[in-house]
């Protein structure tokens, strides 16, 4: 909209200029003047329309790909791994007892009721959906109602191979029909997801574990420990499994939405919007396309990484690369979703806003609007007086400024990267410790009504 503004007032300044040039020697009439100028602002005019248009295109066109789109990593997820065959089961062709949608949404799996007939959405309401089936989760991808997650199926109905999207770990739902079924929610962090338990189904994970120079059985126990609502993007970079102190190395999924503006956005950095969705799609999701990091071919930081190549990833075909800008697009475009009426007390959060952006200083990098650093919005462990494991996996070694925006969507796990604080008013009081700000119960209080009302 902007580029439409600057070169409608491009023109406009371009045709009053013609009329004062024109009738400074006398070679043109009124008329002339005013058909030119009604020519430059259809012009402008047009182009502005077409810009709304592409943005319009760009969007549904990363809106699919984030919700849709494998980037062909179904020949890991399913053709490597077999996950496909744990969730058909024997009964049905694969292995195991598979997966019932029961199973499936206690594991944190969501089903997209706009995807669903009219007829099924009736009969789930009447309870006449046996959900204890392996098969009805087969139907389900079918209908490709899964969030995150594409079945490929035979000419004879069987599940052959399995492939995972964006969707997957930042997209929940909204619970209208029933707890785990409803509207999809784009760019929120799933909190329920137990992508460790998911995974540890797929019947060759040796791979897996070649990979990182352990048994299956080590493969499991990192995978059992993660929980839901988390995940260890590094696990493949640096085979770190565990923290010093025995707890799980995996961090908490991240929402994916109120990016516009934020530069680097995932707990430890890493790079912009635009690189960590081709880090993610080449290197966690294991699609097919191109990725560049000379980063990662420290064999000390990244000896996974490095002795695997991981630095420079080249596919052809590409199916990665060419769906980055607009999945960049429409990612820019998911806002912070408003907190509901009623979910915070209204007069404590306005004195909350005031302590934010004086006592208690925490507009210092939460710098409004953003609610983060414009610019390089890292910071060190010890500047906020945490350890620094998980920073010293990424290559800049440091902690990422969190946007506060949408706060309320993702207090299911706790807060900070690895959830260590259950609660907004643990991690007021940790600053309130830290820097000596002296703020009373009161105003911690206030302070986290503030929060949620972001």
């Amino acid at each position: 909209m902007k580029h439409g503004r600057k070169l409608l007032a491009s023109s406009v300044f371009l045709a009053a200029l013609s009329i004062v040039s024109y009738g400074y020697v006398g070679v043109s009439t009124a008329q002339e003047t005013q058909d030119g100028d009604a020519r430059e602002l259809s012009s402008s005019a047009g182009l502005d329309r077409a810009d709304q248009d592409d943005a319009g295109h760009m969007v549904n066109d990363g809106k699919q790909t984030f919700r849709f789109d494998t980037f062909g990593d179904e020949a890991f997820w399913g053709d490597t791994l077999h996950l496909h065959q744990a969730i058909e089961g024997a009964k049905l062709g694969g292995v195991g007892p598979g997966v019932s949608p029961s199973t499936a949404l206690a594991v944190g799996l969501k089903v997209d009721v706009e995807a669903l007939p009219p007829a099924l959405i009736a009969a789930l309401k009447q309870g006449k959906v046996n959900l204890a089936d392996p098969a009805t989760t087969l139907a389900l991808l079918k209908l490709n109602s899964v969030v995150g997650l594409t079945g490929f199926f035979n000419s004879q109905g069987s599940l052959r191979s399995i492939g995972i999207q964006c969707a997957l770990c930042h997209s929940t739902v909204d619970n209208s029909l029933a707890p785990g079924i409803g509207r999809r929610l784009d760019g929120w962090a799933n909190r329920d997801l137990n992508v460790g338990a998911i995974t540890s189904l797929a019947p060759n994970l040796q791979p897996v574990a070649s990979l990182l120079g352990v048994d299956v059985a080590a493969v499991k126990s990192v995978l059992g420990a993660w929980g839901p609502g988390k995940f260890d993007a590094e696990l493949f970079l640096d085979g770190k499994g565990f923290r010093p102190d025995g707890k799980t190395a995996a961090v908490l999924i991240p929402p994916a939405f109120g990016l516009a503006g934020v530069n680097l956005h995932t707990w430890t950095g890493w790079g912009s919007v635009t690189y960590w969705n081709a880090f993610v799609a080449n290197l966690e999701m294991h699609g097919k396309g191109t990725f560049f990091d000379p980063r990662l071919n420290d064999p000390v930081q990244f000896p996974i990484a490095a002795a695997n190549g991981f630095g420079n990833i080249q596919n052809t075909p590409d199916l990665v690369t060419s769906k980055l800008a607009a999945l960049h697009f429409y990612q820019l475009a998911i806002p912070a979703p408003r907190p509901p009426r009623g979910s915070f007390d209204e007069d404590a959060a306005a004195r909350g806003k005031a302590l934010f952006s004086g006592v208690a200083k925490c507009s210092t990098c939460h710098v409004t609007p953003l609610f983060t650093e414009p610019g390089w919005n890292m910071h060190s462990a010890s500047e906020i007086g945490i350890d620094d494991f998980q920073a010293n996996r990424a290559p800049d070694k440091r902690y990422r400024t969190t946007p506060l925006k949408g706060l309320w969507t993702h207090t299911k796990g706790g807060f900070y990267h690895d959830g260590r604080f259950a609660t907004l008013d643990d991690v007021v009081q940790h600053y309130n410790s830290f820097f000596g700000l002296g703020l009373s119960d009161s105003q911690v209080h206030d302070l986290v009504q503030y929060l949620n009302s972001l």
